[in-house]
């Protein structure tokens, strides 16, 4: 339980507000000190481009298509936190053209503004034209009063963080609304600092939509190859499967048709299972939680969902002492699929375990995979990305209210292979885009803390 004293002034400088939110978030005390540098503040408000400055969006019908060519990718509050978005719904180019104010487009900054409050993403060439929701307040900078990468480094800072999530009401459900944030105190410093904190934001953003563009490249080599580049995701329609080949399944979706053209493409040419392809594959068993506060006798634990963000933040500590804690501890290189979880969600797609993930834990929900070299493992995970992996995949699952498979379904999975070359090809792309991302992560929580030690300097103040 969180306890604090506050003075009857703070409440009254923060417009009679009594529910704790503000009070325990650190919001008062950041402010308190950013008044210090008042000469050096604007408010938000005067630093945007109109007419879509600070913008939060229209509650427009949605409308879901299939084909891209009718569509732009659609981002909610909790799907723009995904390094991946190519597999991102597409909202019908029709509604999307009556709310232009929601395109995304590079350097904006986009804060989620209902459910979890105040998560940050900045805006990448590769999210350029994608449509963000109304459940995000999007930010665009005037280029010509402030630097982009650093107004989204401070926003995302703990000090702008704090203030930002301040604005938010609700009992059930959180939100957030651009008026709560306009009058936000921006402080602003020499312009070597501001421009640095910039160039490393760019930086980051450079890097990210890099290895995005990679790994696509090393997916639509795989589906171009086997037939499933413009093959519709719609649950499949069986007519009649001989009885040699229904086995112990009985369901439609285990004998979809798209998957046994798949299959039958990848025989033709060299291949194996991904058993054979890796020295471990296993699913840890249910295991009771035990959460401690200090990190000395544990390890990060993150959700399942968490892992699949650009910068992966942890739910909480989980203790040594934990059952199984050796199983769900993750090991750089490793490479995850997600198991459980609803159709058309995360079930079925891959995590790559980079630097920041090493020696963390998460739950038992991801199949683990591990292979003799990091080589072999890349060309697995770039393999895991396509459309090919991901029909062959979700037609594994089976159960009615969380349907699941297991590590032995994963482990029949067909892999192709290429020739030794065009292996080395696909493995070292992976292996560029996985460390862009890496470096990318490096680079942001540079900028922050270069934005925050500044803040500290100029007040004085230590957190």
């Amino acid at each position: 339980m969180r306890v604090k004293t506050v003075p009857i002034s703070w409440v009254d400088r923060w417009g009679a507000r009594l529910d704790c939110g503000p009070f325990l978030s650190g919001a008062i005390e950041a402010k308190i000190r950013l008044e210090q540098l008042r000469r050096r503040a604007l408010p938000l408000r005067e630093l945007v481009e109109e007419p879509y400055g600070i913008y939060k969006g229209k509650l427009l019908r949605r409308l879901f298509v299939n084909d891209s060519k009718y569509g732009v990718p659609f981002l909610t509050s909790s799907g723009m936190l995904r390094a991946d978005l190519s597999h991102a719904p597409k909202l019908s180019r029709r509604i999307a053209a009556d709310d232009e104010g929601c395109l995304v487009t590079q350097g904006m900054t986009m804060i989620s503004a209902a459910g979890t409050i105040g998560r940050t993403v900045y805006g990448r060439s590769d999210m350029e034209g994608m449509f963000a929701s109304s459940d995000i307040i999007k930010i665009r900078p005037r280029k010509a009063s402030i630097p982009s990468g650093y107004l989204f480094a401070f926003l995302s800072s703990r000090f702008g963080l704090g203030l930002v999530t301040a604005g938010t009401y609700g009992s059930i459900i959180q939100h957030l609304d651009p008026v709560h944030i306009s009058d936000l105190p921006i402080p602003r410093f020499a312009e070597s600092i501001e421009h640095g904190v910039h160039e490393l934001i760019e930086r980051a953003a450079t890097l990210r939509s890099s290895a995005s563009a990679k790994l696509e490249k090393v997916s639509a080599r795989f589906d171009e190859t086997f037939g499933a580049a413009n093959m519709e995701r719609a649950s499949p329609l069986v007519s009649i499967v001989p009885s040699s080949q229904i086995g112990a399944r009985m369901d439609a979706q285990f004998h979809d048709p798209i998957v046994k053209s798949i299959q039958g493409r990848i025989k033709e040419g060299r291949h194996v299972t991904i058993g054979d392809w890796c020295t471990r594959v296993y699913l840890p068993g249910i295991f009771k939680r035990i959460h401690i506060d200090s990190g000395d006798h544990g390890a990060p634990y993150f959700t399942g969902a968490s892992l699949f963000w650009l910068e992966p933040l942890p739910k909480g500590i989980l203790s040594r002492r934990t059952t199984l804690f050796d199983q769900v501890l993750l090991r750089q290189g490793t490479v995850l699929v997600q198991a459980f979880g609803q159709e058309g969600g995360l079930t079925g797609r891959p995590v790559w375990v980079g630097k920041h993930l090493d020696g963390v834990t998460t739950t038992h929900m991801l199949v683990r995979l591990e292979t003799t070299s990091k080589e072999r493992s890349a060309f697995l995970f770039g393999f895991l990305q396509s459309e090919v992996a991901y029909r062959q995949i979700s037609s594994l699952t089976y159960g009615g209210s969380i349907p699941h498979f297991d590590e032995k379904n994963m482990a029949q999975v067909i892999l192709p292979l290429f020739s030794d070359k065009e292996m080395t090809e696909v493995s070292t792309s992976v292996i560029q885009a996985v460390e862009a991302r890496d470096q990318a992560l490096d680079l942001e929580k540079k900028a922050r803390a270069t934005v925050e030690m500044a803040i500290e300097e100029a007040t004085n103040w230590r957190k």
